[in-house]
């Protein structure tokens, strides 16, 4: 019996402990500040907390590193999840960082020696300057002591101006029009290492964005151009993913970011050091991130797979690639080997000048590349396809925006055609120019001789070098 009960009364002891350190983890918490001012610092073992708890500054190592980094990251993960790294390309040796405002608004990082190791530069015009946490884990500098005016006025500076690998909810990517700089997410190096990596996820041309994820300067992933509310080679349904795109389009900058639907999950969009784009979302039961979408997910995602004016359909393996109707394969035996990346060209010429030439619909399909298209968001279909007809070096057009009532806008297309793949859902149809001899045959046989000559397919191989 006597047992028993010492260990009854140990087991009411421990829940008191257990209860007490939650209890000073949350006064802590609530008593961290999330505010620096000219005169305070961080140093390595200081800590600012946003005001809702949920994300934390201070330095930190990752991994099997020696070095340390002033970041940010959850507080309420076990697991540190850090989504933003001031001195990712300058790391500090030792444990004397300290993180300092001054007077003209700038943020400096620097050792006890005095060597500085990241800063941001003075702010123009700024009085008062004051550093704050954000509630959306944004770092933000403003000109007054109180919050409330200096942020309707907009921060002199913030971090998610200067992403690293990770995209919040409320963030953006793209261009800011008067600098000319595109904003941009890049990858770690490697799990221990958040230096720069090989990978980069970024904006397109400003005129019709698309995402592209590169590998050093190679584009190996590509969204597809935006349709409206959506991109049109990423088909999920926005409320699976739990988030809604957006896209700001003006006269100064061209930015897309998402916004989280349930403000009490925790998500992120992350460029992962092994070459993949994801989107996760904490999962509270299992304590762990869970992915609800990447990107490249299968063989049609990578760039260049089907080459131009070829198609990709991942569910007819083995063969995913085919031929856009009009069209032929340019190497037959490359094809028989499973190599599809040299694409196809004409079975027969275009005759424009004559005005003969016709469209093939395509349904269902990831709108092509559209760094060589043009865009006019006033135009409707029937203008788009006789303002192709009559330029030469069109070869196919869309609307730019699906609508309730069908779809808006034009683009138009004046290269070839690349990085096409099939059952992209919700998307305008896309119709290809192919000469008029070419809609009274059937779709062509996969591999056949041809007496066109062309040299498109030398021209697609070097444009491939290139």
């Amino acid at each position: 019996m006597l047992p028993s009960l010492c260990r009854g009364s140990m087991g009411r002891h421990m829940g008191w402990l257990l209860l007490l350190a939650i209890v000073f983890a949350l006064l802590s918490i609530s008593a961290a500040k999330d505010t620096i001012v000219p005169g305070d610092v961080v140093q390595d073992d200081d800590f600012l907390v946003s005001a809702n708890g949920r994300f934390s500054m201070g330095f930190f190592t990752p991994g099997r590193s020696k070095f340390r980094y002033l970041g940010i990251w959850y507080s309420t993960v076990p697991v540190q999840t850090v989504v933003w790294v001031a001195n990712r390309d300058r790391p500090l040796i030792d444990s004397t960082g300290v993180l300092s405002i001054f007077g003209n608004g700038s943020l400096v990082l620097s050792d006890s020696k005095g060597t500085v190791y990241w800063s941001t530069g003075s702010a123009s015009d700024v009085i008062n300057p004051v550093a704050t946490l954000l509630n959306d884990s944004n770092f933000v500098v403003t000109s007054s002591g109180a919050m409330g005016a200096s942020l309707r006025g907009g921060p002199v500076w913030q971090s998610f101006d200067y992403p690293t690998d990770t995209l919040m909810s409320g963030m953006k990517i793209g261009w800011d029009l008067r600098s000319g700089r595109n904003h941009n997410l890049t990858s770690w190096r490697s799990a221990d290492d958040p230096a720069p990596g090989e990978y980069f996820l970024v904006i397109g041309t400003p005129e019709d964005p698309q995402v592209f994820l590169l590998e050093k300067k190679v584009r190996i992933w590509r969204s597809g151009p935006w349709i409206g509310k959506q991109f049109s080679g990423v088909p999920v349904p926005t409320n699976s993913l739990r988030c809604r795109f957006n896209l700001l389009r003006s006269a100064d900058e061209v930015y897309v970011g998402y916004d989280a639907l349930d403000g009490s999950l925790l998500t992120r969009a992350v460029v992962q050091p092994t070459g993949e784009a994801d989107y996760m979302v904490w999962n509270e039961k299992a304590q762990a991130w869970t992915r609800f979408w990447f990107a490249p997910r299968d063989r049609c995602d990578t760039m260049s797979t089907c080459g131009t004016f070829g198609l990709c359909d991942v569910t007819s393996e083995p063969q995913i690639c085919s031929c856009v109707r009009g069209f032929v394969p340019c190497s037959p035996q490359n094809w028989d080997m499973g190599d599809s990346s040299d694409g196809c060209m004409r079975r027969a010429p275009v005759d424009c000048r004559n005005g003969t030439d016709r469209f093939v619909p395509l349904s269902g399909v990831k709108l092509p590349d559209t760094t060589e298209a043009s865009v006019d968001h006033a135009m409707g279909l029937e203008q788009c396809r006789l303002a192709c007809l009559r330029n030469c070096s069109c070869t196919g057009y869309a609307n730019s925006e699906v609508t309730g009532a069908g779809g808006r806008g034009c683009i138009l297309w004046t290269g070839n055609l690349t990085d096409l793949r099939s059952s992209a859902e919700g998307g305008p149809d896309l119709f290809v120019r192919v000469a008029a001899a070419d809609l009274g045959e059937p779709a062509h046989p996969r591999y056949s001789y041809f007496l066109l000559k062309n040299t498109q397919c030398f021209l697609n191989k070097v444009i491939k070098v290139l």
